[in-house]
């Protein structure tokens, strides 16, 4: 009888392992003869470096994004606010002028909306400010859509006497504290 070798801690038996290994040396070459084949058509050559002959790209025009916030500021050119005299809320010809420019503004851009601010001066009780701020943007609203913008996309918000922009007790400082602000929105 023949003497097998085994090893008494080995589960799997000789001839198993032969068969495993015989199988992953044949996988092994078998994956080894798939070698890449070269293409049928090879790529474009990259393009030759641009010489000092031709002509240099167009510079493009930086400036603030079309239908912008700073776009409206730009194009409008300070007219996004109007001012008003002492307790009044009229709009006067110089008012008429910055709103139509604001209207044409915002019916080139349909999609855009905006919020109307009123503010007042220091002078006067918080109520009363308040109350004469949203007269004031209402009425720089109302003559907005006079004009043919659509309501639906314009808001109004009163801050009376509480966001100045000169401060001071003087006539010049509430002369430039009484306006309504247009600010577009999204």
């Amino acid at each position: 009888m023949p003497m097998t070798l085994r090893n008494p801690r080995m589960k799997t038996p000789p001839a198993t392992l032969r068969f495993a290994a015989a199988l992953l040396l044949a996988g092994g070459l078998g994956l080894s003869g798939c070698a890449k084949k070269a293409p049928a058509e090879l790529p474009p050559p990259p393009p030759a470096p641009a010489t000092a002959t031709e002509a240099p790209a167009p510079a493009t025009v930086s400036g603030p994004a079309a239908g912008s916030q700073a776009d409206f500021v730009a194009s409008l050119m300070g007219q996004d606010t109007i001012y008003f005299d002492t307790d009044r809320y009229n709009i006067d010809a110089a008012d008429t002028a910055a709103l139509t420019a604001q209207a044409q503004w915002l019916l080139k851009y349909p999609a855009k909306r905006a919020t109307l601010e009123g503010h007042a001066d220091e002078r006067g009780t918080r109520e009363y400010n308040l109350a004469l701020g949203e007269r004031r943007a209402t009425a720089a609203k109302n003559y907005l859509v006079s004009l043919g913008v659509d309501a639906a996309r314009l808001t109004t918000v009163s801050y009376g006497k509480e966001r100045p922009v000169a401060l001071g007790s003087d006539e010049e400082s509430w002369a430039k504290n009484r306006r309504a602000v247009t600010v577009t929105v999204d």
